[in-house]
């Protein structure tokens, strides 16, 4: 509530937030959706790299003819982040390289900046927040997106004094999605092609959600502004249902399924046999904690809480996200209360590029969601001492070797111009962080 009577004094005020948008894609969309009805809140420019099709857009999402004609529209992503009249700028394009590029501009004009591009957030999201904090400005992940919800339960948890012994969501997967390719997406969806194209459906990005690469993404987006953990081999992706969220997420010690406490994990809502999980989390967020005493394990009992057989460990889900409808509280955070809905703290979690199968010296890589690789989640230290490639880097790096089904690919394995600016900032991130919170 006090979000909303600061927007409602701002409003009253005539000194609405104003918002620049780049990238009028399906998040942004639904960001725009919401403008309408939010008021103090003002969506000033959008740059796209298609103007008419983000007016299209905004007509689709309900905007009225004079919303749409008092709104800029640009291909110009640096007009809209230098404009004078832009407080927060939402940068939703999902290119790593070029959400790095717009967050350093919108860090030179003295703009908060909403990243929804959690790629750019892997790539470089430690360094990012830090040059926010030192420029003044609010660096932040996008509520309504699955990582910050994540760490809103977290720092629920820990701000209650509660130890949390793991984080993360739910998906849908199987082993064999890693191999998915943008012309297998579909059979796994139950769409044909032609069914998908008619829906404005991306086969690439819906690839990514499928083939694990989304889900290490924000696995790594979580850690790093957590401080929670990766498994040292990747994702497990164990079947759970939400009931048993506290009963697989505990310490294989004591017969869960995490390899450590304080663990990012993702669960599937799907049985390895391809059977779905009853009250599966696919859609959804979890914390799953440990009382600190037998009082407070009493109480979890006292208050119907879920609990594995032992009554000590217990989960807290959010069943469900709605993306961008929810972007206005990261927007409103930034813009009113100078705060971050979630922001990279350390260098805790890494995504490194992984053949989907054999691949032969002088191929292009072709990143995420394609043909050629996914995403492998790794603890930090373990990317850097064996060089990985970070997938958010592998878009039209060619090979200079070749690489196995399953090889992680490393730095030295392809062609990178060292002076993109998404290199230099991946490796001046790299030089800053790699020896952890003291490093700094």
């Amino acid at each position: 509530m006090y979000l909303l009577e600061q927007l409602r004094e701002r409003a009253a005020a005539g000194r609405p937030v104003r918002v620049g948008l780049v990238g009028a894609g399906k998040f942004g969309s639904m960001f725009l959706s919401q403008a309408p009805t939010t008021g103090g809140l003002e969506v000033r420019v959008i740059a796209d790299l298609d103007p008419d099709r983000a007016r299209a857009a905004c007509g689709a999402v309900g905007w009225d003819d004079a919303r749409i004609a008092r709104t800029r529209f640009t291909p110009d992503a640096h007009e809209a982040i230098r404009a004078d009249d832009v407080d927060v700028v939402v940068e939703a394009t999902g290119d790593p390289a070029a959400g790095i590029v717009h967050a350093h501009a919108a860090f030179a004009a003295g703009r908060h900046i909403v990243m929804v591009n959690v790629e750019a957030d892997v790539l470089a999201g430690p360094l990012l927040a830090a040059e926010a904090r030192a420029a003044g400005v609010v660096y932040t992940l996008a509520y309504g997106d699955q990582p910050a919800l994540t760490c809103e339960l977290v720092e629920w948890a820990r701000a209650c004094g509660f130890d949390v012994v793991a984080a993360g969501k739910g998906t849908k997967y199987l082993p064999a999605y890693h191999a998915s390719t943008p012309d297998t997406v579909w059979e796994h969806y139950g769409l044909t092609a032609a069914e998908a194209r008619a829906a404005g459906m991306n086969s690439r990005m819906f690839n990514s959600f499928l083939d694990g690469t989304k889900s290490a993404i924000e696995m790594a987006a979580i850690a790093n502004a957590t401080g929670l953990t990766p498994p040292p081999d990747g994702l497990r992706f164990p079947p759970c249902s939400r009931e048993h969220l506290a009963h697989v997420l505990r310490p294989a010690e004591i017969g869960g399924q995490l390899h450590h406490k304080g663990q990012v994990e993702v669960v599937s809502s799907l049985e390895r046999d391809g059977r779905p999980v009853p009250h599966d989390l696919r859609w959804g967020v979890y914390v799953v904690v440990e009382a600190p005493n037998e009082y407070a394990a009493a109480c979890f009992r006292q208050y119907g809480m879920n609990t594995d057989d032992t009554g000590r460990y217990s989960a807290m889900y959010k069943p469900f996200h709605l993306i961008g409808l929810e972007l206005n509280v990261s927007v409103l955070a930034a813009g009113l209360l100078g705060r971050p809905t979630g922001a990279a703290r350390d260098f805790a979690g890494d995504v490194a590029a992984t053949a989907k199968r054999d691949l032969a010296a002088g191929e292009m890589l072709d990143g995420e969601g394609g043909y050629t690789v996914y995403g492998t989640l790794l603890p930090a230290p373990a990317s850097l001492e064996r060089g990985a490639l970070p997938i958010g880097l592998a878009h039209g790096a060619a090979l200079k070797r070749a690489i196995g089904a399953g090889e992680v690919v490393r730095w030295d394995d392809v062609e990178l111009d060292p002076g993109l600016a998404a290199v230099q900032a991946r490796r001046a991130m790299e030089a800053r962080f790699a020896a952890g919170p003291r490093g700094r």
